[in-house]
C-alpha cells in the first residue's frame, strides 16, 4: 500500500463530511449510511456501487462523502474510482493517479501496491489509474470479480463508484459483482423519466437496488439536503 503522496491539483473538490462532521448535510450521509447497514437483514451489505442516471448528478461527491462517514464510524474502508470515463477520486484526495485499478486489472500492479492512505483515519482509495481504451471490457472481467473479492478481506466496506448508467454500461456490469447499488438524483436537473430509466437498468441486474439519493434539494427549515430511501 502507498501512502498518499502530496499532489497539488487544479480540480480541488470538497468533502463535507470531512470538513464539518457537525454540518445538517453530513447528518444525512451518516443517515444513509445507517440505513445500508439495515438495508439487509439475511446478508451483510459489504460492496455498495453508486452511480446516477446521466452526468452531474453528484455522484462522486456522494461516494466520496459515504466513504469518509464509514471511516468516521470506525470500519476499514475502501473508496474505487471504476469511472473510467471520467475519474475523479485522485482529485478530491489530493493523490497521484499514476497506478490505480486500471493497473491492476492487467495485472502490472497488486492492488495492495495501487492503494493509496489518505488523511482521513480508516480510509484507503484506490484511484483509476491510466485511462484505458476499453473501459466496459477490463471491468466485466473475471479480474474484476477477484478484485472485489480481495479487498473484503481486507475491508469492512467497499464503495465502487461508477459512470452514469445511461451513458455507457459500466455500471451495469459492475452491479452484478457488488452487494447492492444506488442511484443519485439530482434535484431539479435529473428528469424523471431519465431517473426512472436509470433506476430500471440498475434493478435489472443480480445485484439488489438499496434506493436512491436525492442530491441538492433546495432547503428550507422544513428540508434536508439529501434524503434516502429504499425500495
Amino acid at each position: 500500500m502507498r501512502k498518499r503522496d502530496k499532489v497539488q491539483t487544479n480540480q480541488p473538490r470538497q468533502i463535507i463530511s470531512k470538513l464539518n462532521p457537525r454540518s445538517p448535510i453530513t447528518e444525512q450521509y451518516r443517515t444513509i449510511r445507517t440505513n445500508l447497514q439495515f438495508s439487509s437483514i439475511d446478508e451483510k451489505v459489504k460492496t455498495v456501487l453508486i452511480t446516477s442516471a446521466g452526468p452531474e448528478a453528484g455522484k462522486s461527491v456522494t461516494a466520496a462523502n459515504l466513504a469518509v462517514v464509514h471511516a468516521q464510524q470506525g470500519k476499514k474502508t475502501l473508496l474505487i474510482d471504476a469511472d473510467m470515463r471520467k475519474p475523479t477520486v485522485h482529485y478530491t484526495f489530493r493523490t497521484d493517479n499514476l497506478t490505480g485499478l486500471s493497473n491492476v486489472l492487467i495485472g502490472e500492479s497488486s492492488l495492495e501496491e495501487a492503494v493509496q492512505v489518505t488523511d482521513v483515519d480508516e480510509l484507503d482509495v484506490l484511484t483509476c489509474g491510466p485511462v484505458p481504451p476499453n473501459p466496459a471490457e477490463l471491468l466485466g472481467t473475471n479480474r474484476m470479480k477477484e478484485i472485489l473479492e480481495y479487498a473484503k478481506v481486507s475491508y469492512d466496506f467497499i464503495i465502487v463508484d461508477t459512470p452514469p448508467s445511461l451513458a455507457v454500461t459500466d455500471a451495469n456490469v459492475l452491479a452484478n459483482m457488488t452487494d447492492g447499488s444506488i442511484v443519485v438524483i439530482r434535484s431539479g436537473e435529473t428528469q424523471f423519466e431519465e431517473a426512472e430509466r436509470g433506476v430500471k437498468i440498475i434493478q435489472n441486474q443480480s445485484a439488489k437496488f438499496l434506493g436512491a439519493v436525492l442530491n441538492d434539494i433546495p432547503k428550507d427549515k422544513n428540508q434536508s439536503y439529501y434524503y434516502y430511501y429504499g425500495s
